[in-house]
């Protein structure tokens, strides 16, 4: 799958994503195991069908999507391993961390959907 159209698909689930977690970050303090399980599953299939899908390593932006995919299948293995592990607390590290999320979202978004992009057809 060519890289603007998935910086198409993850650049807004990223933004969307980050900026609610960010205003509901405090139903994270009392989860259940079992929903943490679930959304590490779901973490790791998305991952894993990324770096499938777009796995390459270079000096470009497509790069930040290959990275995407690696962090969030890490990030869904963890969970799986360890469901009942503390989650992220609202502190301001949780919040530059759903900061970051954002910009990453808005900087794919831009590559999916920018001027770029248009010009090429995608």
């Amino acid at each position: 799958m060519p890289s603007k159209q998935l910086a198409g698909l993850i650049g807004p689930t990223l933004v969307a994503l980050g900026a609610t977690e960010a205003l509901n970050i405090h139903i994270f303090e009392n989860q259940i195991a079992a929903v943490i399980y679930l959304n590490g599953t779901i973490l790791f299939v998305v991952g894993l069908a990324l770096v499938r899908a777009h796995n390459r390593w270079s000096w470009r932006w497509p790069t930040l999507i290959t990275v995407t995919g690696w962090v969030l299948l890490a990030g869904g293995l963890y969970r799986m391993i360890a469901p009942e592990a503390p989650q992220a607390p609202a502190n301001a590290g949780s919040y530059v961390a759903l900061l970051a999320i954002v910009a990453i979202g808005v900087f794919l978004s831009f590559k999916g959907y920018g001027p770029e992009a248009a010009q090429a057809g995608e």
